[in-house]
């Protein structure tokens, strides 16, 4: 048997800004449906953005559980924060700059939606 992922689905109120923010992130596509927003980019899972009106935000680290986060591997972490940050992640851990002292390692974020993911040095 074998199993692909295929697509990671996020709730979120506002599907237009959470989408646009994974699409600037990971580059690729954006397909719109009234309820879903489709996120295709090269190499990745389909990232599904889903209507959710009573979604609200996660509030980890300091409060409920974050239920699920991605990771994303990247060869340059400094591009990468500023990619994410651009985009309208808020850095969560650690939250200075990414320097060139700093550019190893990972970062979590958040995105418009609350959503934790990390960036990790490949």
């Amino acid at each position: 048997m074998t199993i692909t992922l295929t697509s990671v689905i996020i709730d979120a109120a506002d599907t237009g800004k959470e989408s646009s923010f994974w699409c600037r992130l990971l580059g690729g596509s954006l397909t719109l449906t009234p309820t879903h927003h489709f996120v295709q980019a090269p190499g990745l899972p389909v990232i599904v953005v889903q209507y959710a009106p009573g979604h609200t935000a996660p509030d980890w680290p300091d409060g409920t559980s974050q239920q699920m986060h991605l990771d994303f591997g990247v060869d340059d972490l400094a591009t990468a924060d500023r990619t994410a940050t651009d985009a309208g992640a808020v850095r969560l851990r650690p939250t200075g700059e990414v320097t060139a002292e700093t550019r190893t390692g990972s970062r979590v974020y958040a995105s418009p939606a609350g959503h934790p993911f990390c960036l990790r040095s490949a």
